[in-house]
């Protein structure tokens, strides 16, 4: 296995790690503000909360291993992505700082206020949104080279198709993780009524989710053909991902092991996630930029990979720790501590 190879299999670990808790965090965030405007903030609100306190600051290490890796490894992505993304990622990146606001202003300032409550709710769908503009330029298309410079061509991204099919798919997948984990979440809590609400809202965005998912792969075989059939060469691991979405949804259904569901869940967006990576591999942005050019140097890129397996070794202890001690413990679980 090359380093290039070594490099981005890391990376994209470390963004599928983000991409479960993140959708976890951010689902969180939009159902706290629907149930808060919908009159049914006293049934599942306590829950959420209890999740959201310990959790929210380490979402975020995931997504910053990732970006600080990706420039590390790959140099020549800071000039194509960095060009290309200012004005998306100067939005996504306000999201963010409004999110970390109410974060703070709900801890220490003013709280149960409606406007904070529907700003934090509105980051959780938008900033998922906002981030699928990086893969949905990586299928190429939509940039355009004059005179070495970069520009992101915005008529031809809003009105693509596939750019819309793959800001629905985050949307929904957003919505569909994060309620299959709370559902667990408030089972193991033993909060009935937020349980049955939970399990309503896991059925409600399952089948947009793979509908949405279905919808993308179409739109692929129009806007990148090639990616397309790689993807058909290793058709068996998205056959998996389906089958794994089908048991989860199955035992939801079923209002019975609800934690293993959510393990089938995170099975089938792994499944997916790991087998779109592969399919377009070698290409970072299609057909400009492979992980072979402009990678770093091989000193470097041993340093990075040492550096990012340890984060990795410290990371995984630490989230089992506040796991342990917080989510999953029996009395915080319940609301007793």
């Amino acid at each position: 296995m090359t380093l290039e190879l070594v490099g981005i299999s890391v990376l994209w670990l470390f963004l599928f790690g983000y991409v479960i808790i993140g959708s976890i965090d951010f689902g969180a965030g939009f159902f706290s503000t629907y149930s808060d405007w919908a009159g049914k903030k006293h049934v599942i609100h306590k829950i959420i909360q209890r999740y959201l306190s310990p959790v929210w600051e380490v979402t975020n290490v995931f997504l910053v291993f990732f970006f600080v890796g990706i420039v590390g490894f790959f140099p020549k992505t800071a000039y194509y992505y960095g060009t290309a993304l200012l004005v998306p990622a100067s939005i996504s990146i306000i999201l963010l700082a409004i999110r970390g606001s109410y974060y703070a202003f709900g801890t220490y300032g003013v709280k149960d206020n409606k406007w904070y409550a529907f700003l934090y709710g509105m980051t959780g769908i938008f900033i998922p949104a906002s981030f699928t503009t990086v893969l949905t330029i990586s299928e190429g298309g939509f940039i355009d080279m004059q005179d070495n410079r970069i520009i992101l061509l915005y008529g031809e991204l809003l009105r693509s198709p596939y750019s819309w099919g793959v800001v629905l798919l985050a949307i929904v997948s957003v919505l569909f993780i994060s309620a299959s984990f709370l559902t667990y979440y408030a089972h193991a809590a033993g909060d009935g009524k937020a349980t049955r609400l939970l399990r309503v809202y896991s059925l409600l965005w399952s089948f947009p989710s793979i509908l949405a998912a279905f919808a993308v792969v179409f739109t692929l075989r129009e806007h990148n053909p090639v990616h397309f059939d790689r993807m058909l060469d290793i058709g068996w691991v998205f056959a998996l991902s389906t089958l794994f979405f089908a048991g989860a949804v199955y035992l939801i259904y079923k209002k019975k092991r609800y934690g293993t569901a959510f393990v089938l869940v995170t099975l089938q967006y792994g499944f997916a996630f790991f087998g779109y990576g592969f399919s377009h591999y070698p290409y970072l942005l299609y057909p400009h930029l492979t992980i072979y050019d402009g990678f770093t140097n091989p000193t470097m890129a041993i340093a990075l990979i040492i550096a990012f397996i340890a984060g990795l070794l410290l990371l995984l202890p630490s989230l089992y720790l506040l796991m342990r001690l917080f989510l999953f413990n029996k009395k915080y679980v319940k609301g007793e501590i």
